[in-house]
């Protein structure tokens, strides 16, 4: 009999899993071994400071990044005070797991398939990818970290199978410097994000170095997107087409977090899982390890004093910190991502210096910073004015 079973290896899991393990409890991580999930890679200093991730996971430092509109307009935003790491997700969520199988986790390499219950325990059976048959795993509680379209969230969770979401695609290259032909603009040490409906008719594209690789990719929720296709233009437009491609990956980004994330007996919810991937920027590695986090604090709550109340300090935790940024993302996204025109707007209104400073600020601390009085007024009328017409869209 184990505490707690987590499905789910990525950022989320396995942190859920290392915190559980390092309290002392007893966990077993269930992952599907071998998926790497398409992401950009990009992470704040906070979520370094945090989680305690070494040098070695940084491939890059970013100090500038490109906003793109659809006329082409170059909107360079520098981070000052700071900077934003990249990590290879291919490297970055083994190292995790690694790390979670040190402080006493066990791992188990299957794809997860049910929950069933009797009077003493909680029993998760998942196929077990070496031999093909179905194992059993028992324990007071699971953590459901696998993913947008989790299936421990669509069976056990009310709401859990409704959570909108993007389908973000990405071809990892190798980066112009290490590569023959391509390169374009590329700037090893710059993130470029496209505003371009062309790219993505109603979320962006981007082209992320990773040192010596790059990703490059899009996400959309308009069905029947052709997202090869965007990627491919988006890579000749960025001079990339010439650089080899070391490999391709898609899958569903989730929009909006779950109004619940526990089933009120056994189960919660963290990461993509539970919808916590901030809007606008699709932003998610540094929400779904405070998911986890904030998931295993519950389970612990839950085990020491027998209350399965105790399982929705989950979200209430995670939405005490960061309900006000996902509800002024979710408006700035619903507000200027709905068509070509505003998505112009939108990168002028990144030309001005309060804009950036108070973007990067809040990026890196992962909350909405005081500032000076004036700054958000002088940013509230741009807004308005950008939101109105009452500006031209190309104006600074």
């Amino acid at each position: 009999m184990l505490d707690v079973i987590v499905v789910g290896g990525g950022p989320a899991g396995a942190t859920a899993a290392e915190d559980l393990a390092r309290e002392g409890r007893s966990v077993a991580l269930i992952d599907r071994d071998g998926r790497i999930k398409p992401c950009g890679g990009a992470i704040p200093p906070r979520l370094i400071d945090d989680f305690a991730i070494p040098d070695s996971q940084i491939l890059a430092r970013i100090r500038t990044a490109r906003m793109i509109s659809p006329t082409a307009r170059r909107v360079d935003m520098p981070i000052e005070n700071g900077f934003v790491g990249m990590v290879d997700r291919k490297d970055f969520d083994p190292f995790l797991r690694e790390r979670a199988l040190r402080a006493g986790a066990e791992r188990h390499v299957g794809t997860f398939r049910r929950i069933e219950r009797d009077a003493d325990a909680t029993t998760v059976i998942f196929r077990e990818k070496a031999t093909g048959a179905e194992r059993t795993l028992k324990a007071r509680l699971v953590i459901g970290a696998d993913g947008a379209r989790s299936d421990v969230a669509r069976a056990e969770v009310p709401g859990g199978d409704a959570i909108p979401y993007v389908i973000a695609y990405h071809e990892i290259i190798e980066a112009p410097d290490h590569a023959e032909g391509g390169g374009g603009t590329y700037d090893p040490a710059r993130c470029d994000v496209i505003y371009d409906g062309a790219i993505s008719p109603d979320f962006y594209g981007w082209v992320f170095p990773h040192g010596r690789s790059a990703s490059v990719g899009m996400g959309t929720q308009a069905p029947g997107f052709d997202l090869k296709k965007a990627t491919t233009e988006l890579r000749a437009s960025a001079g990339l087409s010439g650089c080899a491609t070391i490999r391709r990956e898609g899958a569903p980004i989730p929009l909006k977090p779950l109004e619940r994330w526990d089933n009120g007996r056994d189960v919660v919810l963290a990461g993509d899982a539970a919808g916590v991937v901030a809007p606008s920027s699709g932003e998610g590695i540094y929400y779904a390890m405070m998911g986890g986090r904030v998931a295993a604090q519950a389970a612990l709550a839950c085990l020491r004093t027998g209350d399965a109340k105790a399982l929705r300090l989950a979200r209430k935790a995670f939405m005490k910190e960061h309900k006000t940024v996902f509800r002024v993302l979710g408006a700035m996204q619903d507000a200027y991502y709905r068509s070509d025109e505003r998505r112009e707007r939108f990168v002028s209104l990144c030309h001005d210096p309060d804009v950036q400073r108070l973007t990067f600020e809040a990026y890196m601390n992962k909350k909405l910073v005081r500032s000076s009085p004036w700054a958000h007024i002088r940013i509230g009328m741009k807004n308005v004015a950008h939101l109105t017409g009452l500006i031209p869209a190309t104006a600074t």
